[in-house]
């Protein structure tokens, strides 16, 4: 299914946001894509908390009502005084808000569609709105509507407030010339910790349009100096990436490898049958499927397929699993979407590597920070949504980094640059933790070898100890 996108203009949603104060949208709900149907709606918007909806008519006007109380179907009257209708005309300059009658109920919160009294939308499960001016609210039909009740788009939004800055940021950053040079030299000088091993290797993981291969194409942008379109990046409702994909990095045009290999995957989907396959993520890590591998949704790569390595070493395997997450998207991850990111979550962990959560977009998730990037590590926005990831992916705080990468730009920026560095930074520690564990499960392997050689251990204690010690 193709993304499902607003049908409100830039004009229309200053204005509307202007009713409504420092808060972000999320659509829910689009009638002409999930249908003109109470159902419908209910199945999308109910128990999410404060919304907005929004009707379209050919007269040129979105009207609609908010809430700050949740649909239910409870079949009960809702009092709520911060409720409001609201209506932004082509031909006027400032959005009509029209608050309750004092004493009486903002809307009856039943099976139907949304009822206002004074506006009652999808009536009949049709694209129609009834208009009864007096019931709950007051507004002249004419100016508010049009006396247009047909609509041509029908919308509900869950409404989020954005918070204030921090005074104090919950992380600290150094925004210079000096941090990024300093961060481009420790990443270029990396050496992993066993010899054998010349580059980190990194598994990009997330759902369809969350930014993995946006993200390669900005690391590899910052160290060549320009913008780069390697990984090919889209807005499709399905995977843009269909194949296993490992990237290196050059520092500047000619130059040398960057001792950092990203690996690059299929979106994750929530269907089973859909995006990539958990058992070729497993395979993935242990380093068995080649570059440019075709994946196959139905059906995952056998050991006996073309496209499976037989002979891996440590350098063939994954070291870090970076799981990329859209910010604006975090609330409407749905369940079966958190349930296979758990599940890959915990395999992961059984298998020791370590795992890394990218917040990407987070300018377009928050409006100051757009204006600022500086403004990320203050943004009350961005922090809740770091929480939420946390708690809902299982994976620490400490481990969930707020990143944006090149989408719109044509040159380089320096806040950009640096936040995008310290993310591939801390891979490389992450990777160079699960290297260092890798050398001490060998040690301990020798010692055990020692010990059987010596007589002191049994053949049943070594062969469940090489089982171990094998990923």
């Amino acid at each position: 299914m193709p993304a499902v996108t607003s049908s409100l203009s830039k004009d229309q949603q200053q204005k509307l946001l202007s009713l409504l104060g420092h808060v972000r949208l999320h659509l829910l709900y689009k009638a002409s894509v999930h249908g003109f149907t109470a159902a419908a709606f209910h199945s999308r918007c109910d128990k999410q908390g404060p919304t907005v909806s929004a009707a379209y008519n050919n007269a040129g006007f979105v009207f609609g009502a908010h809430t700050s109380k949740d649909y239910t179907q409870s079949g009960e009257a809702v009092h709520d005084e911060k409720a409001f209708l609201y209506s932004v005309s082509t031909k006027g300059n400032q959005p009509l808000r029209v608050a309750g009658i004092s004493g009486q109920c903002a809307f009856t919160d039943e099976a139907s569609g949304p009822n206002y009294g004074a506006l009652v939308f999808l009536h009949e499960d049709k694209p129609e709105c009834q208009s009864n001016p007096g019931t709950s609210f007051n507004f002249q039909a004419a100016a508010f509507h049009g006396q247009d009740l047909k609509l041509t788009e029908f919308e509900v939004y869950r409404v989020e407030d954005l918070g204030d800055l921090l005074a104090k940021p919950w992380r600290t950053m150094q925004w210079t010339a000096e941090r990024k040079q300093q961060l481009m030299k420790d990443i270029q000088c990396y050496k992993p910790s066993i010899k054998t091993v010349h580059q980190a290797r990194v598994l990009l993981l997330g759902p369809v349009g969350a930014g993995k291969s946006s993200f390669f194409n900005s690391i590899n942008s910052v160290f060549r100096g320009n913008m780069t379109s390697q990984a090919i990046a889209g807005t499709a409702g399905k995977s843009v990436t269909t194949q296993f994909r490992t990237y290196d990095i050059k520092a500047g045009k000619g130059g040398g490898n960057v001792p950092l290999t990203l690996c690059d995957t299929m979106g994750l989907e929530e269907s089973a049958d859909a995006g990539l396959d958990i058992e070729d993520i497993f395979s993935i890590y242990k380093g068995h499927i080649k570059d440019r591998y075709q994946f196959s949704p139905s059906t995952p790569l056998l050991a006996d397929a073309p496209g499976y390595k037989q002979r891996v070493t440590l350098k063939d395997m994954i070291h870090c699993v970076v799981y990329v997450i859209d910010t604006c998207k975090v609330s409407l991850l749905t369940q079966k979407m958190l349930d296979k990111l758990s599940a890959i979550r915990k395999k992961t962990n059984q298998l020791g590597i370590p795992q890394i959560l990218l917040m990407t977009k987070i300018d377009e998730a928050c409006p100051m920070v757009a204006e600022d990037l500086k403004n990320v590590y203050h943004s009350v926005y961005i922090q809740k949504k770091a929480r939420d990831l946390s708690e809902s992916v299982g994976i620490p705080l400490s481990c969930v980094l707020p990143m944006k990468s090149y989408c719109e730009e044509v040159d380089l920026d320096q806040d950009t640059d640096i936040l995008l560095l310290t993310t591939v930074k801390q891979m490389l520690n992450y990777a160079d933790n699960f290297l260092e564990n890798q050398v001490i499960e060998e040690h301990e392997m020798n010692d055990q070898l020692e010990l059987y050689r010596s007589n002191d251990l049994d053949r049943p204690t070594l062969s469940r100890a090489k089982e171990q010690h094998t990923i």
